[in-house]
C-alpha cells in the first residue's frame, strides 16, 4: 500500500484531504496574456458560463463576474480598436 505523502492520515480517507481536493477541483483556473511581462496583469477565468477578471497583483480581492455576452461584447470591442488610447 503507498502511503501519501504527509503520512496516513494525509490520503483519501482523511477527511481534510477531500476537502482540500474538492476546493480545489472547484477553484477558478485563472490565466494571464503571454505578453504580460510583470506582476501587474489582469487575469481571466472561466467558471461555467461567466468569465471572472481579476487584478495580479491582488488575487485575494473579489473578481468582477461578466456574463458571457458582455465578455463578448468586450472581446468584439477589443478586437475592432474600441479601447486604444
Amino acid at each position: 500500500m503507498n502511503t501519501p505523502k504527509g503520512g496516513p492520515s494525509a490520503g483519501p480517507g482523511n477527511e481534510q484531504w477531500r476537502v482540500t481536493k474538492m476546493e480545489n477541483m472547484n477553484a477558478p483556473a485563472w490565466r494571464k496574456s503571454s505578453r504580460c511581462g510583470t506582476s501587474t496583469c489582469v487575469e481571466v477565468a472561466k467558471v461555467d458560463e461567466n468569465y471572472l477578471i481579476r487584478d495580479s497583483k491582488n488575487p485575494e480581492a473579489a473578481a468582477l463576474a461578466f456574463t458571457k455576452a458582455e465578455w463578448e461584447a468586450f472581446v468584439e470591442g477589443v478586437n475592432a480598436g474600441e479601447f486604444r488610447f
